[in-house]
């Protein structure tokens, strides 16, 4: 007799965004094709007993194989970064087709195809960083570009050779707006930093340490308050990424409050580092440099409440991985300041445990949320839902089995980045992604990659569905004991 399903997973318990539930899943041609409270086994069998069943995460926010505006290369390639991914339980990314000054926005994505899907083992799209937005890209690269599934944009509030000014940023708005894309903006203040960092330096403060003080929690605050008020001029969705600082938090619920279309992300790095470590003897601080950089203790629990209350609905990697040495963090060794330092920390392989650990087996979120955070509400985002994202029929099957009982203390040799290092070294995490299926087929399980590179595969984006804001009551929280 010939099984009905290609896979089977029995006996588990489930969780989308909304609802958890048992049942077996039955998988047809990479889709699930069936949810039900007791199927036949299929032609692959997987007992799910004691594990919880989730969508796969979506990373939105992943930087690969990507050129920073210094000149320096990421650490890791589609190869190694799609490989973290996947054992981290990420089965789609999307990552930036980064342009730099003078470069043609069709020609950077044409080399960054190239480069993902000779590599890539896990399913994937672009963004575009837009730093030249120059009347022809604006009025023919970009418009063909978004029409050919790339329908989000980054643009930069500060960096030299990244940066736009507000009437740039405008004319960006105003494509994004007349051609259904979504907008995500670094938001910090270009000329604060700049005017804190010569002073800085002017006193001989060149270490690591410095780099927080002169990414001030204000520039964050005010650049995100002028982005959002510019952001109401064309009524065009606007996605804060990796937001840091209470203020900006605050400017962002009170926007969302009165009905202005603007969505906030945060990042792990935000969440489990401080400015403290930073503050490193030597260069080793450069480790945990990025930007913007991780705050106190305080600004910690700020994004966890933004991450419960919803003012936050993404919870991405920013995986910038730059290795310890000259091609990366230290471009001139023992005499790299901290302007000169790549900026950057890999996270990639860790968003997702470190979140599942500290979030749902702390109590702090429910597991429903943290699907939301980590793969439906970036599907949603995107356009890719509900073809990823979510557990349902007619989805890709994406799914991933947590272990909630296994305990790990994290070292960076346990991981498959590029990088050298994990600025989460000697952290114990509960709960793990155990088995990994992208598109029904099991690419991690038992600690080992079962994926040829090359068999992710791209992913044209739909319209953005921006996300509803909702201020529900807080649940009960505590899932496990």
């Amino acid at each position: 007799m010939t099984a009905a399903f290609d896979l089977t997973i029995r006996n588990g318990t489930l969780s989308t965004a909304s609802e958890t539930f048992c049942a077996d899943i039955g998988v047809s041609d990479g889709r699930i094709s069936a949810l039900a409270e007791r199927l036949p086994p299929g032609k692959t069998d997987i007992d799910a007993t004691g594990r919880w069943v989730l969508p796969g995460g979506v990373d939105s926010h992943t930087h690969i194989e990507q050129r920073s505006s210094s000149g320096v290369m990421c650490a890791d390639d589609f190869a190694s970064g799609t490989t973290s991914a996947a054992f981290g339980g990420t089965t789609t990314i999307m990552s930036f087709a980064a342009q730099h000054r003078g470069d043609s926005l069709t020609d950077v994505v044409a080399d960054y195809h190239a480069r993902a899907a000779a590599k890539a083992v896990v399913d994937y799209a672009f963004h575009l960083i837009i730093s030249d937005p120059r009347p022809e890209v604006l009025d023919v690269e970009l418009p063909a570009l978004i029409d050919g599934g790339i329908r989000s944009f980054k643009v930069y509030m500060t960096y030299d050779k990244l940066k736009l000014d507000d009437g740039q940023l405008l004319e960006v708005m105003a494509v994004a707006q007349r051609e259904r894309a979504m907008v995500m903006v670094h938001a910090e203040n270009h000329e604060v930093i700049q005017w804190i960092a010569r002073r800085l330096l002017d006193r001989g403060h060149r270490a690591p340490r410095f780099h927080a003080v002169a990414h001030a929690p204000v520039a964050e605050g005010e650049a995100t308050h002028r982005v959002i008020a510019l952001s109401t001029l064309l009524d065009q969705p606007l996605l804060i990424v990796h937001v840091s600082d209470p203020v900006a938090i605050g400017h962002i619920r009170a926007a969302q409050t009165l009905g202005v279309r603007v969505h906030g992300e945060t990042c792990p790095q935000y969440l489990f580092l401080t400015a403290d470590d930073i503050d490193k003897p030597g260069m080793d601080g450069a480790m945990w440099c990025c930007s913007p950089p991780p705050r106190d203790a305080a600004a910690q629990e700020a994004v966890w409440r933004g991450l419960q209350n919803g003012t936050l609905q993404l919870f991405s990697s920013d995986h910038a991985p730059y290795r310890f040495d000259a091609s990366g963090k230290l471009p001139l060794g023992g005499d790299t300041t901290f302007k000169e330092m790549a900026n950057g920390v890999p996270g990639i392989e860790l968003r997702l445990p470190l979140l599942f650990s500290e979030g749902v087996m702390a109590g702090r979120i429910t597991v429903n949320e943290f699907v939301a955070l980590t793969a439906t509400n970036h599907a949603r985002m995107y356009g890719l839902h509900p073809r990823k994202g979510t557990l349902a029929v007619g989805s890709d099957a994406d799914i991933v089995l947590w272990d909630p009982t296994r305990r790990t203390t994290v070292d960076w040799s346990m991981l498959h980045d590029n990088v050298g290092y994990t600025p989460y070294a000697g952290r114990e995490l509960r709960g793990w992604p155990a088995t990994v299926i992208r598109r029904g087929e099991v690419i991690v399980d038992g600690g080992r990659l079962n994926a040829a590179p090359g068999s992710g595969r791209y992913l044209r984006c739909d319209v953005p569905q921006p996300l509803r804001i909702e201020r529900p009551a807080p649940p009960e929280r505590r899932l496990f004991s």
